[in-house]
């Protein structure tokens, strides 16, 4: 009886020491989520729109909190400790990009250039915001130029937010990726333009973007390889860019 009394005592043992095991699986599980969701989530850099900013392989800390996290499958946005503000880097939802039917509303990463109420236009190849030119830095003004007179159908969403009698003149017959504007930016929406300006699918082609669909701000770069031009076998481990990780997003 006595070693009965202790064989059942040892199953239960068994058992519940699966359950705490498991509890500690879905605790931790649970606890994983909640960051990634509410808190900061990685985000890998798959084109050069953004170089030199970001380079292709490039592996980022997106900070979600920042400007109000998205509950997933709701359209519900809980409030942030800050606003987006011109010169940030931001992680968002795209608008509806009708030329990819595959996967329209991809998440990209820009630079915020224009906020509600602002009015933008380009000229030569100039960006400018409510009147005054807003010239890049140097590392980006090195990027390659490309022609800056391409004009693409997609441009065509310009047209309902012109505005004619600013210091910009009138508004091209036909807006160009360097000549376009200038346009005001609705209420509740923002404009986003790629640091590589001639190799940027940007704002110019999809239009505004809903504040709502803003999901966070890129940290820093914590892994880093090599993605587009290393000759090297297996680069995510031959071809690391050591001297990028750790880098702040600016």
């Amino acid at each position: 009886m006595a070693n009965l009394r202790a064989g059942k005592k040892s199953g239960g043992g068994s058992g519940s020491t699966l359950w705490e095991n498991v509890k500690a699986i879905l605790v931790t599980l649970a606890i994983f989520l909640a960051i990634r969701t509410f808190l900061i989530e990685a985000y890998r850099i798959p084109s050069g729109s953004m170089i030199p900013t970001l380079l292709v392989g490039d592996w980022l800390f997106v900070n979600k909190l920042a400007y109000g996290p998205h509950v997933p499958f709701t359209d519900i946005n809980l409030p942030g400790y800050a606003d987006p503000e011109r010169g940030d880097v931001v992680v968002f939802v795209s608008p509806d990009q009708v030329d990819q039917p595959e996967d329209p509303n991809p998440i990209l990463v820009k630079r915020l250039v224009a906020i509600a109420g602002d009015t933008v236009w380009m000229r030569g190849g100039v960006f400018h915001v409510n009147g005054m030119a807003q010239r890049q830095g140097f590392a980006a003004s090195e990027n390659p130029k490309g022609d800056g007179g391409f004009s693409h159908p997609l441009f065509s969403w310009q047209k309902q937010f012109e505005v004619r009698g600013t210091s910009a003149g009138e508004p091209p017959a036909s807006p160009t990726l360097d000549d376009w504007g200038p346009l005001v930016v609705p209420k509740d929406f923002l404009f986003m333009l790629g640091d590589n300006r001639y190799d940027s699918k940007d704002g110019r082609y999809w239009g505004f973007v809903p504040r709502e669909n803003v999901r966070g701000r890129p940290v820093f770069v914590y892994y880093t390889y090599n993605a587009d031009e290393s000759v090297r076998p297996l680069p995510f481990i031959t071809d690391i860019r050591w001297g990028r990780i750790g880098t702040i997003i600016k």
